[in-house]
């Protein structure tokens, strides 16, 4: 829609900046990370129990949450999650993310420069010690290997399905349209969370992937208890938001939230 600046009101003024890409209601951002402690957040690493920050994976380096490795000997396939201690529905989430350092020696090979923001997320407390990932919608982070494309905020499903135009997608992974980001620079990440309806995908402030209706996978093996537990309800419409670590080496700054329906 185009607007002829002297017939711009206030109103109008006042919309066009509600649309524009998250920029407005600056104020009601809050952070999640105080960059001094990870205090409000909960550590799952597989094998370990819940609350267990193995080896300080999870810890706080100059300001960032860092996830490290530098107290380990080997991977061994110990995936990781550090919950925020409250749920979500409706919202926006926003950080920026970078890539340091070398990837464990046996991290697997797709865990180079791969992490992940994770979206209705199951209670950290209901995961098994030895599931690797909660049930979850992800907001997959990567980073360039220096050559080849390699798209970032893609769309992974640990447990999950989600519809894209009214069609059930039961492929694990998709792809954005988003740029590749080589080497270990910040990249900005938002994504916008609508309950069961509609999520978007944004990078650096570009709109890279939408979906609609997350939901519960019927067949999955972590999924079926919840749907169990919910007497039959498979659509996700809240839950938790936690942060990856995959064996290569992260950081993260300016988490934050915007709630849209007061929880």
């Amino acid at each position: 829609m185009t607007f002829k600046l002297k017939n711009i009101t206030v109103l109008a003024i006042s919309v066009l900046l509600s649309a524009n890409s998250f920029s407005a209601e600056e104020g009601h951002w809050r952070s999640l990370f105080n960059g001094e402690s990870i205090d409000g957040w909960i550590a799952k690493i597989r094998y370990h129990d819940i609350g267990e920050n193995y080896a300080n994976t999870f810890r706080v380096e100059d300001g960032l949450l860092t996830v490290s490795y530098d107290g380990y000997k080997s991977f061994n396939n110990r995936f990781g999650h550090l919950f925020f201690k409250t749920p979500y529905s409706h919202y926006r989430i926003r950080l920026h993310y970078r890539f340091v350092g070398e990837q464990m020696h046996d991290g697997p090979r797709w865990a180079f420069r791969n992490s992940g923001i994770m979206i209705h997320s199951q209670k950290p407390e209901s995961m098994l010690k030895d599931q690797d990932f909660p049930v979850s919608v992800e907001v997959q982070l990567l980073g360039g290997a220096g050559q080849s494309a390699r798209s970032t905020a893609n769309m992974c499903s640990p447990g999950t399905h989600i519809e894209i135009d009214g069609k059930l997608v039961k492929r694990h992974c998709l792809d954005s349209d988003s740029k590749t980001f080589h080497g270990d620079q910040w990249v900005k990440i938002e994504v916008e969370v609508m309950g069961d309806d509609t999520i978007k995908h944004y990078v650096n402030d570009e709109l890279v992937m939408q979906y609609q209706r997350p939901q519960l996978d019927p067949k999955d093996q972590f999924s079926k208890p919840l749907i169990s537990k919910a007497e039959g309800e498979a659509m996700l419409s809240s839950g938790y938001i936690s942060l990856q670590s995959e064996s290569h080496p992260v950081q993260f700054k300016d988490i934050e939230i915007l709630v849209m329906d007061g929880i």
